[in-house]
């Protein structure tokens, strides 16, 4: 899959790799992370930056990250994204940029509609002032040459809720009152100056320490090893790693549609419009940009991660749940204080990918096929699987479902148009269905391949699943003893 920092990422998962073999073998400490970084950047060359100082500095908040820690210039951030300040550097500052397309013409039409006095003749092209321009753009649009280019950082670019910033220095920050974790800045930076934390470290200890700890699958899952890997081939290499078990949160997903259909139920009866509550991203535009939609019309069901985790809990007392998926967006979520039992640690594809390194495990196919939740709460990955999943339980109770009228919205700017539409009273649909992610979780962050890659290897999987209703199959596990609910 090419994303921009395609070439980067499989030195960023090295690193997580050998940081967790050292944790797995008790040799974590300062002295072998230091080896770990001289050894990455021995010189005289370096291989990426300018010079291998600077590697160094990076590699060491790097590190830091990867064992879920804050960097050192950063002990109090909060936000699971966070930029690598010494990785920042290599971008242009300047929004707008003259090129040698400029025939440095006599009329200077740039001149004369900058209210700021940003240009001035160069030497042998017009010259942009950083400092003076307010990247208003009336300079690039009166340019008989289109000389005057628009250079918008690529992390920027991303973020479909403007909240990339930059500081007086050009660095990149992140306005955590906008952000809403959906993870698109961290693959379009391509110097790989935009990370996560991991927390490889704290399953590998609560492994080694004895304690049950389950692995949650998403429902994104099935596809992205291709058709030859399902979730009992993944089983298998989890429990090698030191898992306890692994559970679909498909289930989880099958308890959601259950629970959020009585509230669609009771909103068709009050004339009241709701949105799903799965994809925390989209709840976090709701949150952060909608606030008063959020309060009014949010669903208060949990998402399928925290069903899961809820039930395992109550299964198996003290266990601890580790959701594993292409979503950065749980990472966030699981730190959320004000949901109780939820995963205690969320891991992505490509964090799994070194964790499985780490032990020199691989996927290996098996004949074995499993299922735990129904072809409903399998789809739930995909645009149109939560609203479907819902509508189904409505029937499975015998609710006339034909006169319902719902939207999908499948990327975070088709969720603001959404949004924009029900806050000015103008959207016709009773419900909305938000995911954050093109064409919903398959398509998230961390997937593994192209989303038609994906789709095609799905598509073959789900064909072995069997016809299973959704509240039947909710009658095999005591879901009437879990609070399904935020509040």
């Amino acid at each position: 899959m090419v994303t921009n920092d395609s070439s980067f990422v499989s030195y960023k998962h090295k690193i997580l790799t050998d940081i967790c073999r050292l944790k797995w073998d008790e040799k974590l400490n300062e002295d072998n992370i230091n080896k770990l970084i001289y050894g990455e950047t021995k010189g005289p060359k370096a291989k990426f930056r300018c010079c291998i100082y600077k590697e160094r500095e990076i590699l060491r908040q790097r590190v830091k990250l990867a064992c879920g820690q804050n960097q050192e210039n950063k002990p109090n951030e909060e936000n699971v994204v966070q930029v690598i300040d010494a990785a920042c550097m290599e971008c242009p500052i300047s929004s707008y940029s003259v090129t040698d397309n400029c025939r440095f013409c006599l009329g200077r039409p740039c001149t004369k509609v900058c209210k700021f006095g940003a240009l001035s003749p160069g030497e042998v092209r017009m010259h942009i002032d950083s400092g003076k321009c307010k990247e208003c753009g009336k300079c690039a649009a009166v340019c008989p040459f289109n000389a005057i280019v628009h250079l918008e950082r690529p992390c920027k670019k991303a973020c479909s809720v403007n909240a990339i910033n930059y500081d007086d220095d050009g660095l990149c920050v992140i306005d955590d009152s906008k952000c809403i974790y959906c993870g698109s800045c961290v693959h379009a930076c391509p110097f790989g100056a935009i990370a996560t934390k991991t927390y490889l470290i704290q399953i590998i200890e609560a492994i080694k320490s004895g304690k049950e700890v389950y692995a949650m699958c998403a429902p994104a899952t099935e596809g992205q090893y291709g058709e030859d890997i399902n979730f009992n081939d993944l089983k298998v290499a989890l429990k090698k790693i030191g898992f306890k078990d692994l559970v679909e949160v498909g289930l989880g997903a099958d308890m959601v549609a259950a629970y959020e259909s009585l509230e669609w139920a009771e909103c068709l009866k009050n004339n009241k419009k709701l949105t799903t509550s799965c994809c925390y991203s989209f709840k976090q535009i709701l949150k952060k940009h909608f606030n008063e939609l959020y309060n009014q019309n949010v669903s208060n069901v949990i998402s399928p991660m925290c069903a899961t985790s809820r039930l395992l809990k109550y299964l198996h007392k003290d266990c601890v749940t580790v959701f594993i998926g292409p979503c950065v967006a749980k990472k966030a979520e699981a730190q959320d204080k004000t949901v109780k039992d939820n995963a205690d640690y969320v891991i992505t594809y490509g964090e799994f990918a070194s964790l499985l390194r780490s032990k020199d495990i691989e996927l290996v196919h098996t004949e074995e096929y499993t299922q735990e939740a129904s072809l409903f709460g399998k789809k739930f990955a995909t645009s149109g699987g939560v609203a479907s999943a819902v509508l189904e339980c409505m029937k499975e109770r015998g609710e006339d479902v034909t006169k319902i009228k719902y939207i999908c919205s499948k990327s975070a700017k088709e969720c603001i148009k959404t949004l924009s539409l029900l806050k000015v009273g103008k959207l016709d649909e009773q419900f909305i269905e938000g995911m954050a992610c093109e064409d919903g979780c398959v398509g998230g962050p961390s997937k593994r391949m192209l989303e038609q890659e994906i789709s095609a290897a799905r598509d073959n999987l789900l064909k072995k699943s069997d016809d299973r209703k959704v509240i039947d199959n909710l009658k095999e596990y005591p879901v009437d003893k879990i609070n399904m609910y935020v509040k």
